[in-house]
């Protein structure tokens, strides 16, 4: 496989390249239920200089009893106008930690047809151990045109994962932690059952990443972890995890390892550990 290490920038690039034009950096935070704060209270405490939050719980479809499902791309189009976006412009994402939802942006972008999206290597954690500037200045850009173009091809729905169930054409691989995947540990959204869908492999998201800097470890490691997991590097996959946030890390460390026949189940375990028919393993 070639790599496609071009998608991961460095701090050392960003600090040289912050107030160019054509290049909008966006805070892509998240947290998960129950946290102690909110990314945009994240946000608003400090972010990189000229950063726009992109709000993972917004920017998607309010409409959806299921929490952030991909917006309409009317929406999403509109949303990145307003934050000053056009489909000419280079846009640098991060996170906190380095890859919990930084990917989820990354891969929102290229649902929409904007492949001219990078992420931070380390994001917020590795620019602040340098010692890096955060400001809480709110930047105000100029509303730009952003034309989105929908791949429906990089998203798959409950009812392809059922039908995947039987031909077993895609490999289906679970970023959450392995007791949540065992249902050892209850979900953080209430009222979903413990588990995971039969014949999924599991390999938790934090493990792509180096624990000290946030930096996504080397190709050959990345490799070699999926590979452990059980999947076949030579076949499709398709990636889930609890909302369909940290799916999009394994996809993002797929893609910089040089595999792009991926996707993502929107859905996840919100939307497949309800309550109902849809069939789960345990242990």
């Amino acid at each position: 496989m070639h790599n496609n290490q071009s998608s991961l920038v460095s701090t050392e690039w960003l600090a040289e390249q912050l107030g160019t034009p054509g290049i909008v950096v966006l805070d892509g935070g998240f947290q998960m239920p129950g946290a102690p704060t909110t990314a945009a209270a994240d946000y608003a405490a400090g972010h990189i200089p000229g950063a726009s939050f992109f709000d993972i719980e917004v920017l998607s479809d309010l409409s959806s009893p299921l929490p952030h499902m991909l917006p309409q791309p009317k929406s999403f189009a509109e949303a990145m106008g307003a934050l000053g976006i056009s489909n000419e412009d280079l846009v640098v994402v991060y996170d906190g930690p380095g890859l919990i939802s930084a990917g989820r942006v990354w891969w929102m972008f290229r649902v929409f047809g904007h492949d001219k999206v990078v992420v931070l290597d380390g994001g917020l954690k590795k620019w602040q151990a340098e010692g890096r500037e955060v400001t809480t200045v709110v930047p105000r850009p100029p509303r730009k045109s952003f034309v989105a173009r929908y791949r429906p091809e990089l998203l798959r729905s409950r009812t392809d994962m059922l039908a995947n169930l039987q031909t077993h054409a895609e490999q289906v691989i679970d970023a959450r932690s392995a007791r949540r995947f065992g249902a050892l540990d209850p979900e953080p959204r209430p009222g979903l059952r413990g588990g995971h869908i039969p014949g999924s492999f599991n390999l938790p998201f934090a493990l792509l990443t180096n624990a000290q800097t946030g930096e996504l470890k080397p190709d050959a490691e990345i490799r070699t972890l999926f590979q452990s997991a059980g999947l076949d590097l030579d076949k499709p996959v398709i990636a889930s995890c609890g909302s369909g946030v940290t799916s999009a890390a394994l996809l993002f460390a797929l893609h910089v390892a040089g595999k792009d026949d991926v996707t993502t189940y929107d859905g996840s375990w919100s939307e497949w550990g309800l309550p109902g028919d849809t069939p789960v393993e345990t242990g």
